[in-house]
């Protein structure tokens, strides 16, 4: 079975609610988050993975659970968010104030991770999943997962600020046409409130957000 990869934010948390950056705290899902998680989950329950990974911080492991999936789930410490080091708990306003010509995906964090460095750490983990094989299922976070795909179809990491990233949202990496040398986004960004479905193949598409 070819590879199909099921990218999974994690459910709402405080700080995601708030718009405040949130790298390595560990903060848990709020109650709305939680509900959030398990919504996903009937609309994952019907789908065989052949793996399950995740970040090892709370909010992903929570969502994983609470989605039903982390009896076979695996911690991948490359899933988790990016560093944000100085801009840790800030909102995206305030540095701006200071650096109005400020990215993320182009200038990374004072004391964080850099963008090269966020790079590196995706293409080692799509290495990894390439020699899987089967539906594949990834909990992380909202800039990780948008700099995973990016690097996904080939892509500089800078180009990642154009794939908006929802929390509890679903996304899906795979090949077109089954071809391993042509790397595609099968689906981008779905929300438990888009689909009805409880199987992959009746999630409607939904066009890349920029």
């Amino acid at each position: 079975m070819p590879l199909r990869i099921y990218l999974i934010r994690h459910g709402e948390t405080e700080w995601s609610r708030s718009g405040q950056y949130t790298g390595r705290t560990d903060l848990p899902l709020t109650a709305r988050g939680e509900v959030m998680a398990r919504e996903l989950g009937l609309r994952l329950r019907d789908i065989p993975f052949s793996r399950v990974l995740t970040s090892p911080l709370q909010r992903a492991r929570r969502t994983c659970e609470l989605a039903g999936l982390n009896v076979a789930a695996t911690v991948e410490h490359d899933l988790a968010e990016w560093n944000y080091g100085d801009y840790e708990g800030q909102h995206s306003a305030a540095v701006h104030e200071v650096h109005p010509d400020w990215n993320l995906f182009r200038d990374g964090c004072p004391r964080g991770e850099t963008p090269m460095e966020v790079s590196v750490r995706a293409d080692r983990l799509i290495a990894k999943l390439r020699t899987l094989d089967g539906n594949v299922g990834l909990f992380s976070h909202g800039h990780f997962g948008r700099a995973l795909a990016a690097r996904w179809i080939g892509r500089p990491i800078a180009e990642a600020r154009h794939f908006l990233l929802g929390t509890a949202s679903l996304s899906v990496l795979a090949y077109e046409h089954e071809r391993t040398d042509s790397p595609a986004i099968a689906r981008w960004n779905v929300s438990s409130g888009d689909f009805p479905a409880t199987t992959e193949r009746e999630i409607p598409p939904k066009p890349i957000q920029s």
